[in-house]
């Protein structure tokens, strides 16, 4: 039998991550075949690599989705590894704080109702933002672990 791509499924297979902040994409990938895509919200200032923490500033660059949050403040999260060792390095030298609780998330909590006020926007204060059902989607087919690539 084929594989439905319009579901999730068990034997859909996602090893990859990769997100285009300019095209607000973030796409589910199997090797280099994309396998889901979802439109996203990134934060207010959401051009260039997150430099130092409060920027709103969404980081760039390979990261690997390390652990989830099933009780966030946002509906479901999955956090980025973000900062790296070169993140903090770069941050300390201009005597700041890289930040970190870089996530993949859904809406705030009790926000479901307003979910039309939130899309196309960008209103995160770095993390990346789907719709709720699109979190639930993300949530199953992704394992922690996977790496994640964020491109300008």
């Amino acid at each position: 039998m084929p594989v439905v791509k319009d579901s999730p499924s068990d034997s859909l297979v996602v090893n990859k991550v990769l997100v285009k902040k300019g095209q607000r994409r973030l796409y589910l990938m199997n090797g280099e075949e994309v396998v889901r895509s979802y439109r996203i919200s990134l934060g207010d200032n959401p051009e260039g690599h997150k430099l130092y923490e409060g920027d709103q500033r969404t980081p760039e660059g390979e990261y690997t989705l390390d652990w989830r949050n099933p009780g966030s403040d946002f509906y479901k999260s999955i956090h980025i590894s973000y900062p790296s060792k070169t993140d903090r390095e770069m941050a300390e030298n201009w005597g700041l704080s890289p930040g970190g609780s870089i996530m993949i998330h859904g809406l705030p909590n009790g926000a479901e109702d307003m979910a039309f006020a939130y899309a196309g926007l960008d209103w995160t204060n770095g993390c990346i933002a789907v719709n709720n059902q699109e979190m639930d989607e993300i949530w199953q087919l992704v394992n922690d672990g996977t790496p994640i690539r964020i491109l300008p």
